[in-house]
């Protein structure tokens, strides 16, 4: 088997890169991180540096490819909209078009339930559930506008393709979710809206791998299909951070913040950033109060019945794993 892995230095794809090649897949890794991709050279992987927006090279990459894993992108909190929409839009197309170049049997695209986030509480969100007219970031439209170029390359052109959207990945080499959280108890505090009540919806990463193994040999009948994919363990958020710290054994820093008040705060914060600082990141945004404050769990319904998908890793086992690796790190 022949792969080629698009954001193969980020945190999914290089766990792909690694478990293709366990695999004895003939990998070809791709993607922006020399220093990452000296590390996968060495451990026997073919890795080619290139950005998304290269049209020529991820076109030539697709060359001979049986599969092609699209699990790069820009994604961030922040940043300047055209810089997400080269990467994201721009980028996807470019992989489309190496993929019906080189007549590749099956594009397996990684997108995100960011595009269905509302500052509301939404549990069990299908995967065909009507989506907001207003996408909460830069990130989710341009994922979303990815998403379009996707549908209409398989409506129009034939394009052998599955998207997956997988919810908060964590495992050991994650640098967003869970670190981040433990930065900000460690430099200030976590802000606990609403006393952390909110349900959220994590995916262990092997678990995605295993999602996105599925989707190499599903059947036809799923080629344009989305697939939403978690553990399938919703739980409150205290509980999460609980978990988490209480196996570290470190100090849980927080503050009790009222929705609104946070929400606020982080907007006088997104100001600044963008007015006074210059574009900087703020500490704080109005997202990540959102995405604390509000529940959003996923219905992997769809997946379970067409892919045969099934959380392999829990939340608990996941965890511990996270925690051993970030043991080792510090």
């Amino acid at each position: 088997m022949k792969a080629l892995v698009t954001g193969a230095t980020g945190f999914l794809g290089q766990r792909l890169v690694l478990h293709l090649h366990q695999l004895g897949w003939k990998v070809t890794a791709t993607g922006r991180n020399r220093q990452k991709g000296m590390k996968l050279e060495e451990q026997g992987i073919h890795f080619v540096p290139s950005a998304l927006e290269d049209r020529s090279t991820i076109t030539f990459l697709c060359k001979e490819q049986d599969y092609v894993f699209h699990c790069g992108a820009l994604s961030s909190l922040w940043g300047n909209y055209e810089e997400f929409f080269q990467s994201n839009v721009e980028g996807t197309k470019n992989v489309i078009h190496g993929c019906l170049t080189h007549r590749v049997k099956r594009l397996v695209h990684v997108s995100t339930p960011s595009i269905y986030f509302r500052y509301t509480d939404q549990l069990n969100i299908k995967e065909d559930d009507p989506l907001p007219e207003q996408k909460v970031n830069h990130y989710a439209e341009t994922k979303w506008l990815a998403e379009q170029e996707i549908d209409r390359a398989f409506q129009e052109q034939g394009l052998p393709v599955i998207t997956i959207r997988p919810r908060a990945i964590f495992g050991p080499g994650d640098q967003s979710i869970l670190p981040r959280l433990l930065r900000a108890s460690q430099e200030r505090f976590i802000p606990l809206v609403n006393g952390g009540k909110s349900l959220i919806d994590l995916t262990y990463v092997d678990n995605v791998i295993d999602a996105l193994l599925l989707c190499v040999k599903s059947p036809h009948s799923t080629l344009g299909q989305k697939y939403n994919i978690t553990n399938g363990e919703p739980m409150p958020l205290i509980d999460l951070l609980n978990k988490v710290f209480s196996l570290l054994d470190v100090p849980f820093n927080y503050k009790q913040v009222p929705f609104s008040t946070g929400y606020m705060l982080a907007g006088m914060m997104e100001w600044v950033g963008k007015t006074v600082a210059g574009g900087k990141e703020p500490p704080l945004t109005r997202y990540t109060i959102g995405l604390l404050g509000k529940s959003q769990t996923l219905d992997i319904s769809k997946a379970r019945k067409e892919l045969g998908y099934e959380p392999r890793v829990s939340i608990d086992d996941g965890i511990k794993e996270f925690v051993k690796w970030w043991k080792e790190q510090s």
